[in-house]
């Protein structure tokens, strides 16, 4: 099986008054806001870093999901969330690190297979082994 879908960008202008716009294949988003406020100073909009770490987020914890079922396990409620840091280096910019946070309240499993489970979806998510960072996470197993 291969999958290929895209997102999109525009840019009008410099780096610091320009303004851009972003969108998905699936529509999920169409023309929104970017730049370079959005990036660096907090202003309304997105940028890379944090879509990034939507993505990485999401694929993490559907890699889990996966795990999970196939280990006969079936979470009630996940909620990750991916921090993404950007550094400026000598030559320019790099993300240098992505940490993930999992709370999660999963019936009948135990803190071995909870670890084991979750480390296996950290290194094995699509989103992970496309960066090249170091990748760091916090699992906690709710009740």
């Amino acid at each position: 099986m291969k999958l290929k879908t895209y997102g999109s960008a525009v840019w009008e202008g410099g780096l610091k008054e320009g303004k851009g716009a972003i969108s998905t294949k699936s529509g999920a988003l169409e023309s929104y806001p970017y730049g370079f406020s959005a990036r660096f100073e907090g202003k309304q909009g997105t940028n890379p870093e944090e879509l990034i770490g939507a993505a990485h987020a999401g694929c993490f914890t559907m890699a889990l999901s996966l795990m999970l079922g196939e280990a006969g396990f079936t979470a009630e409620k996940m909620q990750s969330r991916a921090d993404v840091t950007l550094e400026k280096q000598d030559e320019g910019f790099a993300i240098t690190a992505v940490h993930l946070t999992l709370s999660a309240t999963i019936p009948s499993i135990d803190q071995a297979k909870f670890d084991e489970l979750t480390a296996a979806a950290k290194a094995g998510c699509p989103v992970s082994k496309v960066l090249s960072c170091e990748i760091t996470l916090d699992a906690t197993l709710t009740s």
